[in-house]
């Protein structure tokens, strides 16, 4: 009985089941594979160099657009997160090349400002709380404003929706922010970093002015000959200009180009002071002319660049600056404890300026040093202070921490900057990516 109903069912009810199953699988592996090759195509794409567009880097806006069709974001696994943060650290590996470093320090900045404005966690709004406007008296008043912060912020509104989507983020997205985040910072740290490293030999010739054939050190950096070591102080110069070119010619955010020149200030700083009080020949009239002539040369940089690029570098300088302009002022046994401490070197702690008072013999006119008094003065201080470790060091530390955070950054930009850029022609022109038309 068992066997023959066995033989009586119908033969095809089994083999359509299995058709089925395998008509779906290989569904499945089509997309897959479809999905594989649309990843490939994009990471073929940007990580060559692709250039720019209206000022903004087009590998960075491709890619946004491209996670933002494959809903990547939303979803709970994928791959295409891994495989971008692995073509960014292979791209970054030639760390000496500063022009291919600022091409992906500006891509890297970019993909970030649009997932910060784009990405929420769980729950949140994603929308920061706008301040209330104060109320008007007047009914046309409350009518008007009301008016007019209806029509900005809807303009605001749209012009963001044109270029980022909010997008409640899962996971593998949140950590391919802080991924790309730690990218942003290794590259600017890299960009710096090489600076510090060109200027170093140049700022240990740049400390002491060079010698006449009769043995007396030269007055002034601008007499020099095109050959003498004064040139030191023009090849610093040259290597500002240098590298504040390639920035600008790969659109790096101008905050992060102020933080760059601001920390290779502060580098400049400790480098020159710190060699002027370990170094007795440095501290003479002289040699306090011939770098006060050097600085006046980054101050006329920092001028003609202004704040848009120079940031706060000039302030940066206030230790080796209040140093010279002591060495090169006249009649210093005239002066008083509190003039120099309020109006001459207010920045400099009491140990630094006790090593610059009895470290400091003038080469030129043979004057003093300050008045025993004020060197007195100085001893009873630092005695009082001497069971402060911090105080007990009269040496500068140079800080190599990374000056800006994420917020920093999303501040520096607008999404309506990216309202013209155009994606890479490259894919454009694959049919999978017509989506980028849009």
């Amino acid at each position: 009985m068992d066997e023959s109903n066995k033989s009586n069912e119908p033969p095809s009810v089994t083999p359509v089941k299995k058709v089925g199953a395998e008509t779906d699988g290989k569904s499945r592996r089509s997309n897959f594979e479809r999905q594989h090759e649309n990843v490939d195509a994009l990471i073929n794409c940007v990580s060559k160099d692709i250039g720019f567009s209206q000022g903004k880097p087009v590998a960075a806006f491709t890619i946004y657009k491209c996670l933002l069709h494959w809903k990547s974001f939303e979803a709970e696994r994928t791959n295409v997160f891994d495989r971008l943060i692995q073509m960014i650290g292979s791209a970054i590996e030639n760390e000496e090349n500063n022009g291919h470093m600022a091409y992906w320090l500006s891509n890297t900045s970019a993909l970030l400002f649009l997932l910060q404005k784009s990405l929420k966690a769980a729950g949140s709004s994603g929308a920061t709380p706008s301040r209330k406007p104060t109320a008007a008296t007047s009914l046309f008043g409350r009518m008007t404003m009301g008016f007019r912060s209806s029509t900005s912020s809807n303009n605001l509104a749209a012009t963001a929706a044109l270029v980022v989507q909010q997008v409640e983020a899962k996971y593998p997205a949140l950590l391919f922010k802080q991924q790309l985040a730690a990218y942003v910072e290794k590259i600017y740290g890299i960009i710096r970093d090489n600076l510090k490293k060109e200027l170093s030999s140049l700022l240990s010739l740049c400390i002491q002015a060079p010698r006449t054939s009769k043995g007396s050190a030269l007055r002034s950096g601008r007499s020099f000959g095109k050959d003498s070591p004064s040139t030191h102080w023009q090849s610093i110069i040259d290597s500002l200009n240098t590298l504040l070119s390639t920035l600008k010619e790969n659109f790096v955010p101008s905050v992060l180009i102020q933080k760059i020149f601001a920390q290779t200030f502060s580098y400049i700083n400790v480098q020159l002071f710190n060699s002027l009080l370990l170094r007795r020949e440095c501290c003479t009239f002289s040699n306090g002319e011939y770098v006060k002539s050097g600085l006046a040369e980054l101050e006329l940089w920092c001028c003609q660049e202004k704040e848009e690029y120079a940031g706060t570098s000039w302030d940066e300088l206030k230790h080796i600056r209040q140093a010279v302009g002591f060495l090169v002022i006249h009649q210093k046994y005239r002066i008083s404890y509190d003039e120099i401490t309020n109006d001459l070197c207010p920045i400099l702690s009491v140990q630094q300026l006790y090593r610059i008072c009895t470290l400091y013999w003038d080469d030129n006119y043979n004057t003093r040093s300050v008045a025993p008094n004020v060197i007195s003065s100085m001893r009873v201080l630092m005695t009082e202070d001497s069971n402060d470790a911090a105080s007990s060091s009269f040496l500068l530390d140079d800080n190599s921490s990374i000056p800006f955070s994420v917020d920093d950054l999303s501040n520096s930009l607008q999404e309506k900057d990216f309202l013209e850029v155009k994606p890479a022609e490259e894919l454009v022109e694959n049919p999978a990516f017509q989506f980028l038309h849009e």
